[in-house]
């Protein structure tokens, strides 16, 4: 589309005698034919008036195809604009009609040698449009001598060609030499042929990370920095992005570069200011913070981004989303710039937030007093968000800023006797947060926020008010009234609430044990017994045990000292932030996230860091000790093929000796979390008390303590890997609901085999895997003494007994079999993975066949991965181990498709729901020991899921993959 409007604008330059609308206006019927016979015209004029009516027509989305081999025949012309009109049609239209577009090549060929470099470059930019793999291969010649053309026109159109031409066969551009020719180009003496290689070697380079296409040495950088100074905006933009990826040997290259980048800060074009912030941003990491110039660079730095504050509000937005990041990096870029970012009155709210947030990371000590003024003024704005993160910002400067504490805790109180429902809530959250940074200094204000108590009902400023009540139930005389009063719509409160309120009464119950028994008496039962909420049930009995076995041991845990909370809990994470650094001036520096969160496809996403950072003296090694629930040591990839010709026609066909069939895998494994120190067993009561026993008991607790006198009955229930509590206690294997069989297909068709036909499929029963056949005898004679036997295979797939076929098989007879398998076989590496190969004997003959088991066939019963092992082992699989696919045209409930999944014993260890989506962590184990971790997004009303996979053995992915679209969708 893009292309259109460039040549529909260029074609304005002929101007017409009349303007070009008149083309968009006709509603004729019977255009086509009276098209056709204008195009075929004899007068020139009247055939370019017919072209521009076919484009029109395209432009406004009729069907013009029907046109293509008239319009072509016009190529034939010496006039520009036709020419250009006939490729515009060309390149949409040659997708769906190839065979008729390869009458264009001659022209193509043609119009590359000829005398005009416009039309030389305008075959060969049409040439790269033209995405038809057909043709392709005809136009290696004619865009060879373009690449090497005299006008740098023709080079630089021909440059951009070769990423087009890569994108649409590789091979084909790798094979003829154009990545070659392209670096080449980097030292053209035409700037702008240099930064349209660049910028296709880069192309070219995202979709090939490990391909090292653009190998930059100080050579290249220099030819690159001598470029950068007479190329257009976007050759610039090129070229920056291209030198922040290179790292400078020292720091007198690094400096030497940024010298030579610095007078690009002053360009009116935002996108190449905020390109070479970035490589000054990075190059700065490698100069001593003592060395002149860099505090030279801090101070040239600040007026550009200054500046960019001043243009339309979109680009301001954009700007501030990078000054955020640079902020978080190097905050004394801007220190003294804190006035800019003071809000206007007609700033967008998007703006306005913006501003607010860089403001609070620029707070100091020096100009507290001036944002502190600036937040209330803003707390009385008329916009309820802006307000919120107003009063939200006051906080965070008290917690930043300690000598700004009091001030701020002053200017709160103010704002609370406003009384506007609203800024009170948000008050009441941010002295909670102010009271855990400077615990009994601020105090003395509570009396004041209970006067709120019954305004508030907003779940976080409730829940913030409630944890006041129970961490200083001690200085409140009625405390107990406070939380009782919230304990009376208890169901109704969302699960921060009722959490918050479960802690806190237990708080005052432990302050003030005499009191307040039958309060917690009741919350306890509330929360035990009455709620289907996992994460309340589970810390209301972990509170139950502990109160009713020991107080003292309680006090310990819910009373204990709090650690105070940082001065910044809402920076970015360092390697993620070094990671955005390098990406400023892109939607990644927008987004706040890496281009590997929103970069779909199968396009490589680099993760970059900042120089200095690298091998900074950190331990990469991960702990060692982390996944050890997993295995002692990693599981033994898959070995490789090896002498492929695994030879079945040597195989012993006598029936195998009996070996019996695999021990099967423990049926429980009680690994939960050990919560408390003391163990599941102790934590639930009585150490030899079973799990699912009586857990009910009355253990008597300080003076008459009670406990409730029954559990809900999904607690006393056999532990199942169902959803409705997501980390049960047991934390062992669910019973699976029947893993997935697919129906039978034909293995051994009766025309290769002499009239026996074999069916079959493979299910998992009990632990064991089977083979099931139907052996159908469709000769004319009777076949007896089968017996089977297997190649070796990626998983030691082997029969665990002989071929069960006690009756001999007569003419049109078939009979049901099932041959329980083994995992204890030879292994050789398979392609694909999970393909076997089959000798099947009687006594007629020999019979050979290939099958595919389905990889589910190999989970295990025991795959469930405790919650801490299943995080250490996440983190400790590299990255690139991770495989990521799409599910389409899947209508299940993430519940529905957990409990789908569990039956092929693939377990789900949490779910967590963020902004709508659903996401399932998982993880399954093989027969030999290889773990497989996933996380499966379900997003309500999305019938497309995505399931990412990661696994030492990285070959199984795929296989795991065809096993969830086989299990969700049957």
């Amino acid at each position: 589309m893009q292309e259109w409007a460039n040549q529909l604008c260029e074609n304005r330059q002929f101007g017409s005698k009349m303007t070009d609308s008149k083309y968009f206006t006709t509603t004729k019927k019977g255009e086509i034919f009276e098209l056709k016979a204008e195009l075929n015209s004899d007068k020139k004029e009247k055939k370019k008036e017919a072209v521009k009516k076919v484009i029109a027509s395209m432009t406004v989305g009729k069907d013009v195809s029907a046109l293509f081999p008239d319009v072509v025949n016009c190529m034939q012309t010496d006039n520009l604009e036709l020419k250009k009109l006939v490729y515009l049609y060309l390149m949409n239209y040659a997708k769906s009609q190839p065979d008729m577009a390869i009458m264009a090549v001659n022209t193509f060929v043609k119009d590359c040698e000829d005398p005009n470099p416009l039309i030389r470059a305008l075959a060969v930019r049409t040439m790269g449009c033209i995405r038809v793999d057909k043709i392709t291969e005809y136009l290696c010649e004619p865009l060879r001598k373009c690449l090497k053309d005299e006008d740098p026109y023709v080079r630089k159109t021909a440059a951009v060609c070769v990423a087009k031409l890569h994108d649409i066969n590789a091979q084909l551009v790798e094979d003829q030499g154009f990545l070659d020719t392209l670096k080449d180009l980097i030292s053209d003496s035409n700037p702008m042929v240099v930064a349209n290689a660049v910028a296709a070697l880069s192309e070219i380079a995202e979709s090939h990370p490990n391909s090292n296409l653009l190998d930059l040495n100080p050579q290249t950088i220099n030819k690159l920095l001598t470029a950068l100074n007479e190329c257009t905006e976007w050759g610039q933009i090129f070229i920056l992005d291209c030198l922040a990826n290179y790292t400078p040997r020292d720091d007198r290259e690094s400096q030497s570069i940024c010298e030579r980048v610095t007078p690009r800060l002053s360009h009116a074009n935002s996108a190449v200011v905020l390109s070479a912030v970035k490589v000054l941003m990075k190059f700065m990491e490698m100069l001593p913070k003592d060395l002149d110039y860099y505090g030279t660079l801090l101070k040239k730095l600040a007026p550009p981004l200054v500046t960019l504050l001043s243009a339309e509000p979109e680009l301001q937005y954009v700007a501030l989303r990078n000054i955020n990041l640079i902020v978080q990096r190097r905050p004394e870029i801007l220190k003294h710039e804190m006035k800019v970012f003071f809000v206007k009155y007609n700033d967008p709210i998007y703006v306005k937030l913006e501003k607010l947030d860089i403001m609070i990371r620029l707070a100091s000590q020096a100009n507290i007093a001036q944002v502190l003024a600036e937040l209330k003024e803003y707390a009385t704005e008329v916009d309820v968000d802006f307000v919120r993160k107003a009063v939200r910002a006051i906080g965070r400067c008290a917690i930043k800023v300690e000598q700004s504490a009091e001030r701020c805790v002053s200017t709160l109180l103010d704002l609370i006797q406003t009384k506007v429902n609203y800024v009170v809530q948000e008050a009441i959250v941010v002295i909670k947060d102010i009271f855990r940074k400077y615990p009994n200094k601020y105090e003395s204000v509570i009396a004041t926020l209970c006067e709120n108590l019954d305004s508030l009902d907003e779940p976080e400023a409730r829940a913030a008010m409630i944890w006041i009540v129970g961490e200083y139930a001690e200085r409140i005389d009625n405390a107990d009234e406070l939380l009782e009063s919230f304990l009376e719509g208890f169901h109704d409160e969302s699960t921060q609430v009722q959490l918050q309120l479960l802690t806190a009464i237990v708080k005052l119950f432990l302050k003030k044990p005499t009191e307040t028994q039958e309060l917690v008496q009741q919350v306890l039962s509330l929360a035990t017994q009455d709620s289907d909420n996992p994460d309340l049930r589970d810390r209301g009995y972990i509170y139950w045990r502990l109160l009713s076995t020991d107080p003292v041991a309680a006090k310990e845990v819910v009373l204990a000292e709090k650690p105070l909370i940082s001065e910044e809990t809402d920076l970015i994470e360092p390697t993620l932030l070094e990671e955005l650094i390098c990406h400023i001036g892109t939607l990644a520096s927008v987004y706040h996230k890496p281009p590997s969160a929103f970069v779909e496809g199968s396009r490589g996403v680099q993760h970059k860091r900042l120089p200095g950072s690298v091998g900074s003296g950190e331990s990469e090694s991960p702990d060692t000790g982390s996944a050890a629930g997993v295995s002692e040591a990693p599981p033994a990839v898959i070995p490789s093929q090896g002498d492929l010709l695994g030879d079945l026609l040597n195989l012993d066909l006598t029936p195998p000796t009996t070996t019996g069939p695999p021990p099967p895998s423990s049926g429980m494994q009680m690994g939960a979390m050990d919560l408390l120190g003391g163990g599941l067993d102790s934590l639930m009561g009585d150490e030899s008390e079973p799990l699912g026993g009586d857990l009910g008991g009355s253990p008597a607790m300080g003076a008459g303590f009670g406990a409730p006198a029954a559990m809900p009955a999904s607690f006393n229930a056999p532990v199942s890997g169902g959803l409705d509590d997501l980390f049960d206690l047991g934390g062992g294997v669910g019973i699976p609901t029947g893993v997935y069989s697919a129906p039978k297909t034909v293995w051994l068709p009766a025309m290769k085999a002499k009239g026996l036909e074999i069916t079959g499929t493979f299910a998992r029963r009990a632990g064991v895997i089977q083979m099931e056949m139907t052996l159908n005898n469709k000769a004319m004679s009777v076949m007896t003494d089968f017996a089977i036997q297997f190649n070796r295979n990626s998983f030691g797939l082997a029969p665990a007994g002989p071929l069960q076929i006690l009756t001999p098989l007569s003419p049109n007879q078939s009979i049901e079999v099932a041959l329980p398998l083994s995992t204890v076989g030879p292994v050789m590496k398979m392609e694909p993975l999970n393909n076997l190969q089959v000798a099947v004997k009687n006594n007629i003959d020999v019979f050979y066949f290939s099958c595919q088991y389905p990889i589910n066939m190999l989970f295990v019963e025991d795959g469930k991965m405790e919650r801490q092992v299943f995080l250490a082992t996440w983190k400790d699989i590299p990255n690139d181990n991770e495989s990521q696919f799409q599910i389409k045209d899947c209508h299940l409930n993430s519940d529905a498709a957990s409990t789908k999944l569990q039956g092929s014993n693939i377990f789900t260890i949490a779910k967590r729901t963020v902004e709508g989506q659903d996401m399932l962590y998982q993880s399954m184990k093989l027969s030999n020991g290889i773990w497989v971790l996933a996380e499966l997004r379900v997003q309500a009303g999305n019938p497309n899921y995505t399931v990412s996979l990661k696994c030492r053995a990285p070959e199984v992915s795929q296989c795991v993959f065809q096993t969830y679209e086989a299990a969700l969708k049957n």
